[in-house]
């Protein structure tokens, strides 16, 4: 009989699935983890929320932790995992010594939800008006910790394959090391979409995104002060509704109702909501990874009007569902169009369940996964071995950040 393999996640926070697509990410790793017979612990040092899952629904164990502190080593002696999940590379810095201390067996995988260096120098270029270029990364301070991070662990799971020729390429990062894993979803057919509101059952553009992630803001902002101006000047009753988790004051302030602008807060149920909208705008202008609203409105039939780095890795060389334009004055155009024209707006849906189909089916890559886990588990000493580079941060970082921890810990004391 097969022993049950325990895992532990260590999350940067609480499962929001509602939320983020960070959140949906990480339920969709633990619904691979259990559909494969792993039985899982979720550890946070985070605070609760209102509005996160609630694990063990899902039966996952849920842990809090502290930083800095050596009751979390205590805590993982006892459970004893086979493989350790780092939620981000920050977790991988604070807690990876410790379980290379007490659980040096297991394994230790890095979910790097996106590559953090790359939103980051995208953003300064932006912010110092000036074209973003691939060796801007090479001094990014942020990307030595993050390298060193994923050449610590003994599997990376990278969520775009635009970001993996990055990490080969760029920061010549052995393939053994990383695994392309981007959203998962199950297949959809193309007669699901007769189930879902129609064109004309359906109104208003909308946005939607969490308003902790820099990137969202700064869309809203280029949604408010460029593109919405234009659309309003051809379409004068059109109507945007800016929905998104955590709006700040300064997001408040935007709500405009005179102007067909709403800001409309926190979404109790965003896929209903994408359903009911008839275009989602995302001109995103900075950041990395996959956008998970983009997904999921390819899955709620809801044409989208993005820009290159919005759509980035996300469709391989398939037709969008919708369109794709940097210029906001053609996006504006586009938008209006996509919005009024019933025979582009369900070619566009089309378009985007054969995206679904292609890039983003859980059975071709969660089978995958468990596979090479599980041949890491079998000989997890040959894979260390030829990862010298790893061996060596692992040496430095975990003599340096083991002290400072315990000088921290020594000090709340």
């Amino acid at each position: 009989m097969n022993q049950i393999k325990k895992l532990l996640i260590i999350g940067f926070v609480w499962p929001e699935p509602k939320s983020s697509a960070a959140g949906g990410r990480m339920m969709q790793l633990i619904s691979i983890f259990k559909e494969n017979g792993f039985e899982i612990t979720f550890a946070s040092a985070a605070q609760d929320s209102n509005f996160m899952v609630d694990l063990s629904e899902f039966g996952v164990i849920k842990k809090n932790i502290e930083l800095n502190s050596s009751t979390f080593d205590d805590f993982i002696l006892e459970l004893n995992p086979d493989v350790v999940l780092f939620d981000r590379f920050m977790i991988e810095e604070q807690f990876g010594w410790r379980v290379i201390e007490k659980c040096p067996k297991a394994i230790r995988i890095l979910d790097t939800e996106d590559v953090h260096s790359l939103r980051t120098a995208r953003q300064k270029a932006f912010k110092e008006n000036r074209i973003f270029e691939l060796e801007d990364l090479l001094s990014e301070e942020v990307a030595k910790r993050e390298i060193a991070s994923i050449l610590r662990c003994d599997l990376s799971l990278i969520i775009s394959e635009f970001e993996m020729n990055i990490l080969k390429d760029v920061f010549k990062i052995n393939e053994d090391l990383l695994f392309y894993l981007p959203f998962l979803v199950d297949e959809m057919k193309e007669e699901e979409l007769l189930k879902l509101p129609s064109f004309d059952e359906r109104k208003n553009f909308i946005f939607i995104g969490n308003f902790l992630h820099e990137p969202n803001w700064n869309t809203v902002q280029y949604l408010k002060e460029a593109i919405w101006p234009a659309i309003k000047r051809d379409f004068p009753e059109a109507i945007l509704e800016v929905y998104g988790a955590y709006p700040s004051q300064k997001v408040l302030q935007l709500h405009q109702p005179k102007n067909g602008f709403y800001i409309m807060g926190r979404a109790e149920d965003a896929n209903e909501i994408v359903k009911k909208a008839r275009v989602v705008l995302a001109p995103i202008r900075f950041g990395a990874g996959l956008k998970g609203k983009l997904l999921e409105a390819m899955q709620c039939g809801t044409p989208s009007a993005t820009t290159s780095i919005g759509s980035e890795a996300m469709h391989e060389n398939l037709p969008w569902n919708g369109f794709i334009e940097d210029d906001s004055v053609e996006f504006a155009k586009k938008a209006i169009e996509l919005y009024k024209d019933e025979n582009l707006w369900k070619q566009s849906q089309k378009n985007g369940i054969e995206i679904i189909n292609k890039c983003y089916q859980k059975s071709a890559y969660s089978s995958q996964l468990i596979s090479l886990i599980n041949s890491l588990l079998v000989d997890s000493k040959s894979h260390r071995l030829h990862n010298f580079m790893g061996n060596l941060l692992q040496h430095h970082a975990y003599t340096s950040t083991r002290y400072m921890s315990k000088w921290i810990e020594a000090k709340n004391k």
